[in-house]
């Protein structure tokens, strides 16, 4: 999963992809790297964001999407999926009307009309664990029990999606939302979390990667995006959301030709 911020204030691109054109060209860039799917968010939800107004977010993430789904398919990377990521039912049905065929909800469809808008459009759903707000999040999180708590309400927020007509998801831990380093290092050692469903992985240029290698810059992080994306591959990870998508693609593909059960080398 590639990620394109359509905003001006991302803690990894700063704005980079805020311009209609700029963001388009960066999701055509992500699937023709190898993306499988596009992920495209108009409100930041790094750690002490606020949030935007939904008109704000709605002419942030539609025009991308309108524009990028027949392009994708002009280049023949019609196969690749687009994503919305957002916490909104009514930003999540627009992109869905637009194209999106994917929501990224990071309160894991706690709204009940955000599972109203997946299961009558019929569209997967991503359900992201995360204690607090964005707002609030990273001010004292606390667990008696981190791995135990992530998987017991990822599970929940899973069955209950479902029951409600959901047809499929995928649950994320929520690296660095609401955790301190060592839940997330418990977390991702603790993979595949003892869960039914495919896990989601998201850790590129995060908190996490900047303490352990003592980067400040977050575009300077993807060496170790790509070193903890591995790591939970390796654990059973299904999927791990990106912002360099060609060297996850590379870093993956040649760590798969290694594996002696899955390699084929020639």
């Amino acid at each position: 999963m590639g990620i394109v911020n359509v905003t001006p204030d991302s803690f990894s691109d700063g704005g980079q992809f805020l311009d209609l054109d700029a963001a388009v060209a960066h999701g055509l860039l992500l699937a023709g790297q190898g993306a499988m799917i596009v992920d495209i968010g108009g409100e930041s939800t790094r750690p002490g964001s606020t949030g935007v107004d939904l008109d704000t977010e709605l002419s942030r993430v539609i025009p991308v999407i309108e524009r990028l789904v027949p392009l994708l398919a002009s280049v023949g990377t019609g196969d690749v999926r687009i994503s919305i990521d957002t916490r909104k039912p009514t930003v999540a049905a627009a992109a869905i009307a637009a194209g999106a065929s994917i929501v990224n909800d990071i309160t894991a469809l706690e709204d009940p009309e955000m599972v109203a808008v997946c299961a009558d459009a019929g569209v997967p759903a991503v359900l992201v664990h995360m204690q607090g707000t964005p707002e609030d999040m990273q001010l004292d999180p606390r667990y008696d029990d981190v791995v135990g708590e992530v998987s017991a309400f990822l599970d929940d927020r899973a069955s209950a999606g479902m029951r409600a007509g959901v047809p499929s998801v995928l649950v994320d831990p929520g690296i660095g939302f609401g955790k301190t380093l060592q839940h997330n290092v418990a977390l991702l050692r603790a993979l595949p979390l003892g869960l039914a469903h495919p896990v989601l992985v998201g850790a590129s240029r995060k908190r996490l990667i900047q303490t352990l290698a003592g980067l400040e810059a977050s575009a300077d992080r993807d060496a170790g995006s790509v070193a903890v994306h591995l790591f939970a591959a390796r654990r059973g990870a299904a999927m791990v959301r990106a912002h360099d998508v060609a060297a996850h693609i590379q870093a993956l593909a040649i760590a798969a030709a290694l594996e002696p059960t899955t390699g084929q080398p020639s």
